[in-house]
């Protein structure tokens, strides 16, 4: 069964899902980011290209021709046939379909209110459903 770890109280839900990344990376992970739009999407994509002047985040836009040799994908479409379903970087305020196709899930919540109160929304329902969850509050 997926796990899924929230990780609550984010500063910046972009950056923090990059640093997730290169984490997953360096364990030898692959990942998915599921951004909200293509605006997101965007923003995430040239936060992976800025994250730090030493570290080289391989990504591509799912449906790109290297997708299947990419370790980092970012997509709009949570619904969308993935080369890898290890890991799934959640930063969205709605829960995608398919959630269940990966090992984990990294559910990322900023302190903004209304992130907050669909983050709880999404811990409920997930703990309904069984999920094995954890929780880890950023700052403590």
């Amino acid at each position: 069964m997926t796990r899924i770890d929230f990780h609550t109280n984010i500063d910046d839900k972009l950056a923090y899902a990059c640093r997730l990344a290169r984490k997953a990376l360096g364990a030898g992970g692959k990942l998915v980011l599921l951004a909200e739009d293509a605006g997101q999407a965007s923003a995430l994509d040239g936060a992976l290209w800025t994250l730090s002047d030493t570290d080289f985040l391989p990504h591509v836009m799912a449906g790109d021709a290297l997708a299947p040799l990419t370790p980092i994908i970012i997509s709009v479409d949570a619904d969308a046939a993935f080369p890898h379903y290890d890991i799934a970087g959640q930063p969205r305020r709605a829960t995608p379909a398919g959630l269940d196709r990966f090992a984990r899930v990294f559910e990322i919540i900023s302190k903004d209110e209304e992130d907050a109160a669909a983050g709880r929304k999404r811990y409920v329902a997930y703990k309904q459903q069984s999920y094995p969850l954890t929780h880890f509050v950023a700052g403590q």
